[in-house]
């Protein structure tokens, strides 16, 4: 049975897991950065971002059906972060994390630009590239997404 609920401090290890574990699969072959990837990005340094009482603890909220399999981090309406564990994607953890997100008034998000997969996941669930674009850290490359209500055309596909 499908159970999301909000992050404790004992979820932030686990958390951690799943962060850097996509952060290396779907992330490492763009940029090619050793030293961060493998050295600076972390699971200890991950975990202490979700420490008891921290902002990043207080806007996550845990896919768990006794096993954490994913999570999403909310900032007002902006989805900050959602990621599922690599071995369970594709079962619609990814799906019922973006419906959690949803049905608490998020409504947009920043992608990779190249992030292709993730991608096609948002736009499968509802969102649509706005053509807004901005850098982050001089060299990642985001695009924006906003979901897009039924029946409402995508601001890119209007004339």
């Amino acid at each position: 049975m499908e159970e999301i609920r909000p992050a404790e401090a004992r979820d932030a290890f686990r958390i951690a897991e799943i962060y850097v574990m996509n952060y290396r699969i779907n992330f490492y072959p763009f940029f090619l950065n050793d030293a961060y990837y493998f050295g600076e990005l972390n699971v200890p340094d991950a975990a202490a971002e979700y420490a008891e009482g921290s902002e990043a603890l207080a806007q996550t909220f845990v896919y768990d059906d006794g096993v954490i399999k994913g999570f999403v981090r909310i900032r007002g309406t902006e989805i900050e972060k959602l990621f599922v564990e690599p071995a369970l994607q594709s079962r619609g953890i990814g799906a019922g994390l973006l419906r959690f997100a949803r049905k608490h008034g998020a409504d947009h998000l920043w992608a990779l630009e190249y992030n292709k997969r993730g991608i096609a996941f948002y736009q499968r669930n509802g969102f649509r590239l706005t053509g807004e674009k901005m850098t982050e850290d001089e060299c990642v490359p985001l695009v924006k997404m906003q979901y897009a209500a039924a029946g409402s055309v995508p601001q890119e596909d209007q004339p």
